[in-house]
């Protein structure tokens, strides 16, 4: 009897054992499955306000605007003080025509011979009727005393019987490339302004002129680029030829060079030609995309963009309320040090005293200890993506604030995402290039629009300019 007993809490304690280490398996599979969800979660909240997802990736359910940037106070609209923008009269108007009273309102005479005292001038601005201009060149032919015809040399680019001039040529890349209308509207819009039908054939051609006479200028932007003191880069993905592609560029607010590569990393950063060249002190911004940091591009300095920051804090932030712990104080810093930059630009300094320097960097590491204290490593060999956005805001100190060290360079990595904006845009609206030397034509006219645009020069007037053999090239910098 004894026994059986014995056998049956032998039994007992084993089956107790079994369940308890199943229990623990359950446990730990249960915590891992929460955490997975938990990531999900945040996943399916990510949006292009609050992650570095383009605003492209948002579809119908695109959230309200919420701007990184802090309140100015000030009110909507035009500002005090500030000069305004109106549509003002014309000393030499094109046109003039007088209108005179045909008799007196008081006493009926008729004033056809009356004495003008006074004009009241009302201008009004209109555009022409839009019609064809055909413009005839004779090459007139002489027969000389010896017996020899002589026909005169035709003028430069009037090489055909019959054949469109450069400003239609200009009219049909501007709509092409600078308003990313497709081939097929295109051909629609100049047969109706032309009179005429228009061909895809002749259009193409017209990107394929343009595109060769801009070698040299492409040659002055990586110049210009090479000496700037500050550069911007970013890249993204695009479909040529049916596959993936990268696009790349590296801008200032006054030059924009693009690059077209199959690859993303280092070969096509090399093969870009940019930041190979750059040399410390002069800085490179970008994301902190980690082949930026590889040798040889340890010899520049480096700028993140502090955007990209403040979207990934909010994104926690939003994920789990618990995080707004230690999320917000880098949010809060971030944006003191960038109020406190511009409060020093607009009273003409050109730097921030030592001792507000110290305390942003002593209450950065403060937020970095809190960081930590609040996200205890998981178990595993993994740090988590938080740990990891931690670790890079310990690491990358430097870089995340040289933004305040130097006033040259910018808080955020604004002008390369608006530089490579409209690449995206013109997938968006064109979809995909079906040949990459078509799309190595648009985007090397796109950065002569970039940086024409950028030096407050007409578009239409800088690619007649282009397809004339007379483009538009900038100065290089001291």
């Amino acid at each position: 009897m004894i026994a059986d007993q014995a056998g049956v809490i032998d039994e007992l304690v084993a089956r107790t054992e079994a369940l308890t280490v199943q229990n623990q398996g359950l446990t730990a599979q249960n915590e891992a499955l929460a955490v997975q969800v938990a990531e999900l979660r945040r996943r399916l909240g990510l949006n292009s306000s609050n992650s570095s997802k383009p605003p492209s990736s948002d579809g119908l359910k695109k959230p309200p605007p919420r701007s990184m940037r802090d309140r100015s106070g000030r009110k909507p609209g035009k500002q005090p003080g500030a000069v305004g923008t109106t549509l003002a009269p014309v000393d030499d108007p094109d046109e003039v025509f007088e209108y005179r009273p045909d008799a007196c309102l008081g006493c009926h005479t008729d004033l056809a011979e009356a004495p003008v005292v006074d004009v009241t001038r009302r201008q009004v601005f209109e555009l022409p009727e839009i019609r064809r201009q055909v413009v005839e060149h004779r090459l007139l032919s002489c027969r000389c005393a010896c017996g020899r015809v002589s026909t005169a040399t035709a003028p430069a680019g009037v090489n055909a019987p019959v054949q469109y001039g450069p400003g239609a040529a200009a009219a049909a890349v501007y709509l092409l490339v600078a308003h990313h209308i497709p081939f097929g509207r295109v051909v629609r819009i100049l047969t109706d302004l032309l009179g005429c039908v228009v061909s895809a054939g002749w259009i193409n051609d017209c990107l394929s002129r343009t595109a060769k006479a801009l070698t040299g200028f492409r040659d002055r932007l990586r110049d210009g680029l090479r000496r700037a003191g500050v550069v911007h880069f970013d890249e993204t993905g695009v479909r040529v030829e049916g596959r993936l592609r990268w696009a790349h560029t590296a801008c200032t607010p006054l030059l924009t060079h693009y690059h077209l590569d199959d690859k993303r990393g280092q070969p096509a950063i090399d093969a870009h030609g940019i930041l190979p060249g750059l040399r410390a002190p002069q800085v490179a911004v970008h994301d902190g995309w980690m082949p930026y940091f590889k040798k040889p591009y340890d010899v520049v300095d480096h700028a993140l963009c502090n955007a990209h920051h403040l979207r990934e804090f909010t994104g926690w932030a939003d994920a789990n309320p618990q995080n707004e712990i230690w999320a917000n104080p880098f949010i809060d810093l971030l944006r003191e040090g960038n109020r406190l930059v511009k409060k020093a630009k607009a009273n003409g300094r050109t730097y921030l005293e030592p001792d507000v320097l110290t305390d942003l960097h002593h209450r950065w590491q403060q937020a970095i200890d809190q960081a930590y204290a609040a996200n205890p490593p998981p178990p595993g060999k993994g740090r988590g993506p938080i740990l990891a956005l931690i670790d890079r805001m310990r690491g990358g100190a430097t870089e995340i604030w040289r933004f305040a060290h130097d006033f040259t360079v910018p808080f955020d990595n604004n002008q390369a995402e608006r530089d490579i904006r409209m690449i995206k845009l013109q997938g968006k609206i064109s979809g995909s290039w079906r040949k990459i030397t078509c799309a190595r034509r648009w985007l090397q006219i796109r950065e002569y629009i970039s940086t024409t645009t950028k030096h407050g020069i007409a578009t239409l007037t800088a690619l007649r300019d282009a397809i004339t053999g007379n483009a538009w090239f900038p100065a290089l910098p001291e």
